[in-house]
């Protein structure tokens, strides 16, 4: 068997991550099961799952995740940082990926965090998996800084939203990337949609501690973008720069890009909508993935096995 290894790089993009069960589901499928697994943000939830052999376990919470069940996750709490504490967020990471320690997980895996005062990027790849996912995952503004090793830790998608160099760096020989925010900035909402989601998200947050806050935050003048609209396509913006940049001098050798671009961050109750589009997405460059099939087979690793 070649000494070959394939890196999975799985993106950032909030509740567009759950597409990154989809790919990761249709690849084993197809033979490509990868060894070394890299996320950021979302994408480190669902590449510890799958690292630790617990996706099966996401997946389920995520297809159950009713709009009244994601009510359970919002622990409003403004004086750490974030509009959320994040106590229930790590609780919900816990109960999926459990009291592991990464270098106990059955693949090589790796998370990514900024360094709130440097802005330095971090990677996360020993200690207990719950709490480099929740770093990872802080977004900033919405989710606290997690402190680890002394260092205050944010949202690794400011500084490499899809780490492919991260794979690379960890060994892996083949990349597979994966870009949830590929067509966030293109105009396929309507201001009608906008208006429709923002009434329904009060509506559905109205009982919850802290929803005249968060109705503040989301509210707007007619024609105008409401503050939380600014924060999260501030947010699309940086994102969609830096990965072009990044992808352009580190790119992969396989690129997805699942059309997203009408899922809202915050909607995570649209995960079968998300992980069907996953699956799409890698039945678009189907001929790519075939190719590098054929070349693993031809210098003898079989698929799936590392």
């Amino acid at each position: 068997m070649t000494g070959i290894r394939i890196g999975i790089a799985l993106g950032s993009g909030a509740a567009r991550g759950w597409a990154h069960i989809g790919i990761l589901r249709e690849l084993r499928r197809l033979g490509l099961e990868p060894d070394i697994v890299c996320g950021t943000s979302i994408g480190a939830m669902v590449g510890a799952a799958y690292a630790g052999g617990t996706l099966n376990a996401l997946e389920h919470k995520a297809r159950t995740l009713t709009k009244l069940r994601l009510t359970g996750l919002f622990d409003f709490q403004f004086s750490h940082g974030g509009i959320l504490a994040g106590r229930r967020l790590s609780q919900f990471i816990e109960e999926v990926v459990g009291d592991s320690l990464i270098e106990d997980l059955p693949k090589r895996f790796a998370g990514v965090g900024t360094d709130l005062d440097s802005g330095t990027e971090v990677w996360l790849h020993t200690g207990r998996t719950v709490e480099a996912v929740r770093a990872s995952c802080a977004l900033p503004g919405l989710i606290p800084a997690v402190l680890r090793d002394g260092r205050w830790l944010l949202d690794g998608a400011l500084v490499n939203p899809v780490p492919v160099s991260v794979c690379r760096a960890m060994g892996a020989d083949l990349v597979i990337a994966v870009n949830l925010n590929a067509d966030v900035l293109e105009p396929v909402r309507s201001q009608e949609q906008e208006e429709a989601d923002q009434t329904a998200l009060g509506k559905w947050m109205a009982n919850l501690p802290g929803a005249d806050f968060f109705r503040q935050v989301s509210s707007h003048q007619k024609d105008e973008p409401s503050i939380l609209t600014v924060m999260t396509q501030a947010m699309n913006i940086v994102q969609d720069r830096i990965c072009r940049s990044r992808l352009a001098g580190d790119p992969p050798d396989v690129l997805l890009t699942p059309r997203l671009g009408d899922i809202g961050i915050l909607q995570f109750d649209r995960a079968d909508e998300c992980i069907r589009r996953g699956v799409e997405s890698v039945d678009q460059v189907r001929p790519t993935v075939d190719r590098l099939l054929s070349r693993l087979n031809r210098t003898g690793r079989e698929p799936g096995l590392q």
